[in-house]
């Protein structure tokens, strides 16, 4: 069986601490995870077929089956896996939550990938 791929980019303090509190919530789980670092490893982006500053500004997941999930998509296959955090993926799953999930995380993503970029971070 695969093992799901996370692409993270650990250059953001704010992204860092986010899958550092992943990792220790899924630690002991039954999930099987492989943290890729797109900032140690600039060419692992070609494995989820986006450009490195995509995969910068927004968390992508390739699930077992194969499936790229990015964004706010991304986190609900990340916290589908997560003991404990089901119930946060199947809230916004939820239609009308989903689009307001979608809309915050990009708004969100956007202004953290600017702000680091302004503190010169990549």
């Amino acid at each position: 069986m695969a093992k799901t791929r996370v692409y993270y980019n650990s250059a953001c303090p704010v992204c860092d601490a986010g899958i550092a509190h992943q990792r220790r919530r899924l630690r002991g789980g039954e999930a099987e995870v492989d943290w890729i670092d797109v900032h140690a490893d600039n060419e692992a982006v070609g494995e989820v077929g986006a450009d490195l500053e995509f995969v910068r500004e927004r968390l992508h997941v390739v699930d077992e089956a194969g499936a790229v999930r990015v964004g706010s998509e991304a986190f609900r296959a990340l916290w589908d896996l997560t003991p404990n955090q089901g119930w946060l993926a199947r809230l916004s799953g939820l239609p009308l939550v989903r689009g307001l999930w979608r809309w915050s995380y990009n708004g969100f993503a956007a202004a953290l990938y600017r702000w680091n970029r302004r503190r010169g971070r990549w």
